[in-house]
């Protein structure tokens, strides 16, 4: 999402390990099946912020990812990117769910100490797996909408809800009645 891969990552603030997906592999394996926690930060010039939890299952590994970018007033966040994203995510990992959800505040991510108004929800989207065991048919046709846009290829795609420009507020009560749907399966 950054154009870069992060500058640096660690299990705790401050950041102070060089990026290297190697020792990062290396370290949830040493702590598994306990859960890992890690935090990444971007290059200067598009500032982001990830946290990582890993967790070894069952099934495989799952991960819990959470993104922030920092985006200038005279800049627009990429909200049509996410599509992107979440149909390779879908593909190559095994995309469970990904809410996009846009905020103001400062392009450095840093926070100032006052109260903020919080992100509003932009788009949800519900992996291929996820969307059939809801049921493609259930999942794709919400009754108060937003009718989703199918990501990927064939019978099985993901299914992507456009929900707003994240503006108005009122996006979430549209999100909680399209998850109440979801969920009612």
């Amino acid at each position: 999402m950054t154009g870069a891969p992060p500058a640096g990552w660690s299990t705790a603030e401050p950041v102070n390990l060089p990026w290297s997906t190697r020792q990062l592999t290396d370290l949830a394996r040493a702590r598994a099946p306990r859960p890992t926690w890690l935090v990444a930060v971007g290059h200067p010039d598009r500032p982001a912020l990830a946290t990582l939890r890993v967790l070894r299952t069952p099934a495989g590994v799952e991960e819990d990812v959470t993104l922030a970018l920092g985006y200038g007033g005279d800049e627009t966040p990429p909200l049509d990117a996410f599509e992107e994203l979440a149909t390779a995510l879908d593909a190559e990992h095994g995309l469970v769910t990904l809410l996009t959800p846009l905020r103001a505040g400062r392009r450095d991510l840093t926070a100032p100490p006052r109260l903020e108004a919080p992100p509003v929800p932009v788009a949800f989207t519900l992996g291929s797996d996820q969307a059939d065991a809801v049921g493609q048919a259930r999942a794709g046709h919400p009754p108060l909408g937003p009718v989703p846009e199918r990501l990927g290829l064939g019978a099985k795609p993901a299914l992507h809800y456009s929900l707003g420009d994240g503006s108005d507020p009122g996006t979430w009560s549209v999100f909680q009645r399209l998850i109440h749907h979801l969920r009612r399966g």
